[in-house]
């Protein structure tokens, strides 16, 4: 598809796309958070861990993105949030999302997702307090930024 087409919505791109089981993948990365508590112990390492694997997948993650949703440059970061809220959450994990909070200055903001598949069959004990447990999720957002617009804000946990 040619960029002159026009850009895909999440929908479309969602329903072309090769999946895995969605339990699978639930209880996939359920079992690497466990192994990471066990391995690293402190729940806040645990964090910079799900951080930097999101981040490693979010800077591969985004050439797919453009390849694929046939998006072209957004003007602004408002533009970008939404891009990422209503095509890249859609498109990669069959979800919607909103982008709600929005500060003054229109640089900082929220990303809701309305229903996420990653904490499905989730209950965490006492002893996970403080744990991020889908900090993946904002470590794939600003690795994506960043390999788009060279920097990026300091990520905010869900």
């Amino acid at each position: 598809m040619s960029r002159a087409s026009g850009p895909r919505s999440g929908d479309a791109i969602f329903a072309s796309v090769e999946r895995v089981n969605a339990e699978l993948f639930t209880l996939t990365y359920g079992a690497i958070v466990r192994q990471l508590l066990t391995d690293l112990e402190e729940v806040e390492e645990v964090n910079k861990q799900l951080d930097q694997m999101g981040y490693n997948i979010g800077i591969r993650l985004i050439d797919e993105f453009l390849a694929k949703s046939n998006v072209g440059r957004c003007v602004d970061f408002k533009e970008t949030a939404e891009m990422i809220a209503k095509v890249g959450f859609k498109m990669f994990l069959g979800v919607t999302a909103s982008v709600t909070n929005w500060d003054a200055d229109g640089t900082c903001c929220s990303i809701v997702l309305e229903d996420n598949p990653l904490v499905d069959f989730v209950e965490l004990p006492d002893t996970c307090q403080g744990l991020y447990y889908c900090n993946i999720l904002s470590g794939v957002i600003r690795g994506a930024l960043e390999m788009r617009a060279g920097n990026t804000p300091q990520p905010v946990h869900n």
